[in-house]
């Protein structure tokens, strides 16, 4: 039988028989809408996590110094010697210092804040990194230590202007800022001194600090300075300016990071993996909702699949006669059974196209409603939603592959037909 001939018999039974086409359809429709609205909104989800509130750069670990010391595993402390060791280790491509400031420090400001009058003070907590660590986000001049009664240049956490932005400024009446209008904001900073803790002893140094960058490497709860700088404030403060606080390795490739992390422990230090993990984890919880979902949505279309054999069977049962003499003048059996299938083919691809239309179309409506009802908060992302090309080709798939399922049997059942007894009007 020719391609041309099956589909104009295939279309003029759906049409004889459109109330049964239509119930097929919806259940389909509803599986596949399902499963691709919720796979795209978990797709979403984590994006967001891990892009937005736990961004994690795959090439980098974070050594920190052993919590316990035993002076026995050839590490414990960052040390020059340790920092060389570190450097020397395979797969290693470059490695960052990293020193906090030692001493408290606070921030009292009272002034213009653009625009707006501004009086408040702050704990600061203060971190140097390398100028490279942070190069590709420095927008105003160099990120190096400029010295003694000199601005320090400051890198501001590009997470840290989100959560002011969603949060602080809305509660507190003021501006929303951008990375662009911090550069050169200057505010002054005490260090040595402290609102809520006590203090070593030593003089307070009085500095001011230049925002000159927002970067997803900085400092979320405070600012980055250059290491030299947190160097000098630390001599000058009296503490300790020689061991550091953290290194970030940047291993070559990925594929590495394992066998570097490895190579930390037996160093006897740590690595922090903290949002590593909580972004593991975040992501965890969401592939497994998303799963779940997913789940509950090809069970429906499962269960659109035993209504496309109830529907197929019944027509099949109405059309004996219809068939038998299909069969007499020619056609063979696969012929009747491609008709059967040929039709379940239709349905399910009419369901997996309005499926995957309709779960779009809601997808849309959510961001629309979230965009105009939901308040804005940290991180709220534009969409909810990620739509890879792929997604759209799984939901027609899973369409066609329970409409085909469903007319497994009664297709058989078309094939079984005897044509001289169905003809004499007996059961077959």
């Amino acid at each position: 039988m020719k391609l041309g001939s099956a589909w104009a018999l295939v279309r003029l039974n759906l049409k004889r028989d459109r109330r049964g086409a239509v119930s097929s359809i919806f259940g389909i429709t509803v599986g596949v809408a399902s499963l691709v609205f919720f796979v795209a909104l978990g797709l979403g989800v984590a994006n967001v996590v891990r892009e937005k509130i736990f961004p994690v750069d795959a090439t980098l670990v974070d050594v920190i110094p052993a919590q316990l010391n035993l002076g026995l595993l050839g590490g414990g402390k960052l040390d020059a010697p340790t920092v060389q060791r570190l450097e020397a280790l395979g797969g290693v491509e470059r490695l960052y210092r990293k020193m906090n400031v030692r001493v408290p420090a606070v921030t009292i400001y009272d002034g213009d804040f653009f625009g707006r009058p501004l009086r408040m003070g702050l704990e600061v907590l203060t971190v140097g990194v390398e100028p490279e660590f942070v190069a590709q986000d420095v927008k105003l001049g160099d990120f190096k230590d400029p010295g003694p009664g000199q601005p320090i240049p400051a890198v501001a956490a590009s997470r840290l202007i989100e959560i002011y932005n969603k949060s602080f400024a809305p509660a507190r009446g003021l501006p929303q800022l951008g990375p662009a209008m911090l550069l050169g904001f200057t505010f002054p900073v005490d260090f040595n001194r402290s609102f809520v803790t006590a203090v070593a002893g030593g003089r307070v140094t009085s500095a001011k600090a230049q925002l000159v960058g927002v970067s997803e490497r900085g400092l979320l709860a405070g600012i980055t300075i250059p290491l030299e700088t947190a160097r000098r404030l630390n001599r000058e403060s009296g503490v300790d300016a020689d061991t550091f606080t953290a290194v970030v390795l940047k291993a070559k490739d990925p594929s590495a990071v394992p066998a570097l992390v490895a190579q930390v422990k037996d160093m006897g230090l740590r690595v922090d993996d903290q949002e590593r993990r909580l972004s593991e984890n975040v992501g965890a919880a969401v592939t497994i909702t998303t799963s779940a979902l997913a789940l509950l949505s090809v069970l429906i279309c499962v269960l659109a699949a035993f209504n496309i054999a109830h529907a197929l069977s019944a027509s099949v049962r109405a059309r004996e006669r219809e068939l038998a003499v299909f069969r007499a003048v020619g056609a063979s059996r696969v012929d009747v059974a491609t008709l059967v299938l040929g039709e379940a083919l239709l349905l399910g691809v009419f369901g997996g196209l309005i499926g995957a239309a309709l779960a779009f179309g809601a997808s849309v409506g959510v961001d629309v409603a979230a965009a105009r009802w939901v308040p804005d908060f940290p991180f709220k992302p534009t969409t909810l939603f990620v739509w890879p090309p792929w997604l759209f080709a799984a939901g027609l798939v899973l369409g066609i592959a329970a409409a085909l399922l469903g007319a497994v049997l009664p297709a058989r059942r078309a094939q079984a037909i005897d044509p001289a007894r169905a003809l004499a009007g007996q059961a077959t």
